[in-house]
């Protein structure tokens, strides 16, 4: 009787010489004490038990992992450490370590060779335990378990999808691509620190050849699966002097294998190790294979060489045009020497995607015989053989039209960001999926913003235009999956004259996801340092670059998003000929009162008997928030000198909400109220005359009005930026920002069921509020 995959390397390990069952090396103890400790001062400062290490806050991480990159053979000690803590964690239910820690260990298995089988399968009973515990460790803990059980099967898969898909290398069997980019507002920050991260970056890329990724690829890939029976050294020699095409065949032999047994759905782990062996002998021939069997070791195989995993493929940008964000997505969708889109994307216009073409027809030359069983598989719908249509199709004739099945999600735009959480990461990159018929998500962009809250205010408006375009010109939806990153980078400013409040988001994310504080929030005093060290490009420059470092380890393993809902805000002038422009903000919308009053023929005269003093006299129509979300409006008039609408709750505010849904429903907002604070004027009078005090009023709601009852004109500023100023307001409202309504849907409604249909009109009754996702590691921590 046949052992199946799942059990087969159970029966191997009893032969400590068979490729791919690893012996554990025993370390000195004073290495293991050190990987020890390291593992505790990560511990002590996500407790914050420990002040005197708030100056290192986020260097713990990264020279952990630093330590087992110089020397390899430190990683299954440092696996073991970290499963250890792991397990005393849940034990003792201390769950605030439980993300941080999995995060780290996933990171290193990704990397490593020569983990024993016994550590894999512990690290994936402990991730199925978890799944009893609420989000986010449960989302978290299937994401690894998913991965985990691919890798253990078929060694060093991570590493190679992982690489192939940063790095963009041609591959047929897996042929996803990522790309970082890194968006820097060069009038929000310094050209010191745009020139100082520009350099990193650059220095690290220029040694990440497409030759050197497919080294590394294959020489993972070999140590991986044939362990100590594989000379690291000897490998690496022979795969530095073979040609470029030698090397290709190479790696796609090797990304065969891999892709081919990890598709399976019993992977064989035996026959795994049976098709890498053969590419092993190919290159060092059976002599070297044999010696590897019979344990046969030279001096090079004490200390095997590291296989770095090389850093993503991250282009930098300058943000000065709005539309960049669409136009450098849409060239990474297609080559730059193409002056159109691909033959898909034109095909999808021609099935009615464009709402300049809803009305067109073409006329073909028809080869239909008329009879179903003679369509081509694929041609319109693919029928499974227990659905009704095969089982009673026979040679039955239906009508000459038959409707497309489209998705609801689709038509409502509501799979942008693709199902949220878990389906994360489970073996391919993040939203792959089909939203079309033969349209496959092979893309995924992930967009890094550097700056503070204006930053994030300008990203908003990308995003919302980025969406609306896509209700127009349906192109990007089907083909790209969007992550959106944050790393807040706050002016170097003395500390009496810094401005906290640029950094409100960024706070909000911190205490939300601990991981993140300890590791993006402590970037920026990094950030700085690097961009007042003198330029250099010397090799003392590259050999370990923290910036560039934190920003991989958080563009990898930052899966888990925070969704923010934007609002829109409708303005209105007292010069009656101008026109209400529609804006929207993400963080604050503050209220100014201007020193000029409107002329007597203005907008909205002086009320008669409303005493002069400071401020204006407002008008605020407001729907209060009730946890029953029952509709109550609430309308006050009083004298103000100014407003502050903050979309984010304050420090002292508990931070809750939902962070991921069921993959059928709309991605649920976190805080959906606005904290409006109001600085009243209350006038008083006694016998020395008259007086006026100041109060400040706070209240919560998602849909206000505003309007100045005298003469006094505003200012609103949205998102703290001086940028997107307006003066001379009468008059505004603020409200949630709906999805943007796409002009296709009158078209695709024709094609719809009857229910479907009725789905559509309720859906469309109740539009779904747009909500912005930051991505994090954890979510929001319960």
């Amino acid at each position: 009787m046949e052992s199946s995959g799942e059990n087969a390397p159970r029966t191997g390990r009893a032969n400590s010489t068979q490729p791919g069952c690893e012996t554990p090396v025993r370390l000195p103890k004073d290495v293991e004490l050190d990987l020890e400790r390291s593992v505790q001062a990560v511990l002590r400062e996500l407790s914050a038990q420990a002040p005197a290490l708030q100056s290192n806050q986020g260097m713990w991480r990264w020279s952990l992992h630093k330590k087992v990159e110089r020397d390899p053979s430190k990683s299954p000690a440092l696996v073991h450490i970290l499963l250890r803590e792991l397990e005393k964690a849940e034990s003792e239910d201390l769950r605030h370590v439980i993300i941080p820690l999995l995060h780290t260990l996933m990171y290193v298995l990704t990397k490593a060779t020569g983990i024993a089988e016994e550590l894999y399968r512990r690290t994936y009973a402990f991730c199925m335990r978890l799944l009893t515990l609420p989000a986010p460790y449960c989302t978290v803990a299937l994401d690894c378990a998913v991965r985990l059980k691919t890798e253990t099967a078929v060694p060093g898969t991570l590493y190679q999808r992982l690489v192939i898909a940063e790095q963009n290398l041609p591959s047929e069997l897996y042929p996803y691509q990522e790309r970082v980019f890194l968006f820097v507002d060069p009038e929000l920050v310094s050209p010191s620190v745009c020139s100082a991260l520009l350099l990193e970056i650059q220095a690290a890329q220029e040694q990440q050849t497409p030759e050197a990724c497919m080294r590394h690829v294959v020489s993972h890939a070999l140590q991986a699966a044939l362990g100590e029976a594989c000379h690291a050294g000897a490998l690496q020699r022979k795969l530095q002097a073979s040609p470029r095409h030698a090397l290709e065949r190479i790696f796609h032999a090797v990304v065969a294998a891999v892709e081919q047994m990890a598709s399976e759905p019993s992977p064989s782990r035996e026959g795994h190790l049976e098709r890498l062996e053969e590419i092993y002998c190919s290159l060092l021939g059976p002599a070297a294979a044999a010696r590897g069997r019979c344990g046969g070791h030279d001096a090079l195989q004490d200390r095997p060489p590291s296989i770095p995993l090389p850093s993503p493929y991250i282009t930098f940008h300058l943000w000065t045009d709005e539309e960049q964000l669409w136009k450098e997505l849409v060239l990474f969708l297609r080559p730059r020497s193409q002056m159109r889109l691909s033959a898909d994307l034109e095909a999808l216009d021609l099935q009615g995607l464009l709402p300049d073409r809803e009305l067109a027809r073409v006329s073909v030359l028809s080869t239909d015989s008329g009879i179903e069983r003679d369509l081509p598989l694929g041609a319109d719908e693919l029928l499974t053989p227990s659905s009704p249509e095969m089982e009673h199709g026979g040679l039955q004739r239906k009508g000459g039209m038959k409707k497309r099945a489209w998705p609801l999600d689709l038509l409502m735009l509501g799979g942008w960001d693709g199902p949220p959480g878990l389906h994360r990461r489970t073996g391919r990159p993040d939203g792959d999926g089909e939203l079309l018929p033969g349209v496959s998500r092979l893309h995924t962009a992930r967009v890094l913003v550097l700056g503070d809250d204006r930053m994030l205010g300008r990203l908003a408006q990308a995003y919302h235009s980025l969406r609306k375009r896509e209700t127009q010109k349906f192109c990007l939806t089907p083909r790209l999956s969007l992550q959106l990153y944050y790393i807040p980078v706050l002016a170097a400013k003395p500390a009496a004259s810094r401005q906290p409040e640029l950094g409100e988001l960024a706070a909000f994310l911190g205490r939300a996801d601990p991981w993140y504080q300890n590791t993006v929030n402590t970037l920026c005093p990094a950030i700085h340092k690097l961009a007042e060290m003198p330029p250099s490009l010397g090799s003392s420059r590259t050999v370990d670059p923290f910036i560039l470092d934190v920003i991989t380890y958080y563009v990898r393993m930052g899966t888990q998003p925070i969704y923010f809902q934007i609002y829109t805000v409708k303005i209105f002038f007292g010069d009656l000929s101008q026109d209400p422009p529609e804006d929207i903000f993400l963080t604050e919308l503050t209220v100014k009162i201007q020193d000029s009053k409107l002329p007597k023929d203005g907008f909205s005269p002086r009320r008669k008997g409303v005493a002069e003093g400071p401020g204006a006299e407002l008008s605020i129509c407001y729907q209060k928030a009730l946890l029953s979300h029952r509709a109550q409006e609430v309308t006050v008039s009083l004298r103000a000198t100014g407003l502050v609408l903050k979309a984010l709750p304050g420090s002292d505010t508990e931070v809750s909400g939902p962070t991921h849904c069921p993959p059928t429903a709309a991605p649920l907002p976190d805080h959906t109220c606005l904290n409006v604070s109001v600085t009243e004027v209350v006038k008083t009078s006694n016998l020395a005359g008259r007086s006026f005090s100041v109060v400040t009023n706070t209240f919560r709601t998602a849909n206000i009005r505003i309007q100045s009852q005298d003469q006094r004109l505003l200012t609103l500023l949205l998102d703290k930026d001086s940028r997107r100023t307006f003066r001379d307001v009468v008059r505004f409202e603020v409200a949630p920002c709906p999805e943007p309504c796409s002009g296709t849907q009158k078209s695709k409604a024709l094609w719809l069921s009857s229910h479907q249909q009725k789905e559509m009109e309720r859906t469309r009754a109740m539009p779904k509020p747009l909500l912005m996702p930051i991505n994090t590691f954890s979510g929001i921590v319960q």
